[in-house]
């Protein structure tokens, strides 16, 4: 079978990244949800994709004088114990990025918390290759998912094979039948972004890829059930 995931939630009824998200795609019955985290400017772990919320860049801002719909990663991962959870690192050298974190210290905050939450269910992702090494060096047991947008995916199986990651998370057009062979070969999973159509879905359940991370969680779970 192919695992649900709600992307960001379930969010077509309500903010996306939010608890209320969360506790509707528990609701649906996916077997996980994808999350963004970030860091603040005084050190909070807050759950929210873009870099900027109602104008304020949160990386240069203080927890408390973000919107009262942000959580924090702690709370968000208690809303959601018993449930899969794939988190990812919003840490990337993109001009759109106002900071990126060279030095560890966001892998291991996010780490912390993990492990304080019990969070044996986590899968910690990120599109930055040094990120996921960095998560990898710091914990040898927790998953960690490579997350791509373009490339050859066989070509990035055999890098995470190497690097000792769990998956990859790629781009559903990246997904072929010889990069789902190669990714079972390796004992890698493959968690693909972000499907939404009944073609997308039939036809990434039919590749047999490990999970779907989708917007439309209902109709997922409706065709992959």
């Amino acid at each position: 079978m192919t695992d649900v995931y709600a992307h960001r939630g379930a969010h077509l009824h309500t903010r996306e990244n939010t608890l209320d998200s969360f506790r509707e795609a528990r609701a649906l019955g996916v077997t996980g949800v994808e999350l963004d985290v970030r860091r603040t400017l005084d050190g909070a772990l807050v759950v929210h994709h873009d870099p900027l919320v109602e104008l304020l860049v949160i990386a240069h801002s203080q927890a408390r004088d973000l919107p009262g719909y942000v959580p924090h990663l702690d709370e968000s991962l208690a809303e959601l114990r018993g449930l899969r959870v794939n988190v990812e690192i919003k840490n990337s050298r993109d001009p759109s990025e106002p900071t990126y974190d060279e030095s560890g210290s966001l892998v291991r905050d996010v780490l912390t918390c993990i492990r304080a939450a019990d969070g044996s269910s986590v899968l910690v992702s990120c599109f930055d290759h040094a990120t996921c090494t960095r998560v990898r060096s710091a914990d040898a047991d927790i998953e960690v998912a490579w997350l791509l947008s373009e490339g050859s995916l066989t070509e990035c199986l055999d890098v995470a094979f190497n690097e000792h990651f769990n998956a990859l998370n790629p781009h559903f057009p990246m997904v072929t039948a010889e990069g789902q062979s190669r990714a079972e070969t390796l004992g890698l999973s493959l968690y693909v972004w972000t499907v939404n159509s009944a073609r997308d879905l039939k036809a990434m359940g039919r590749a047999g890829v490990a999970g779907v991370i989708t917007d439309e969680p209902a109709l997922a779970l409706e065709l992959l059930g």
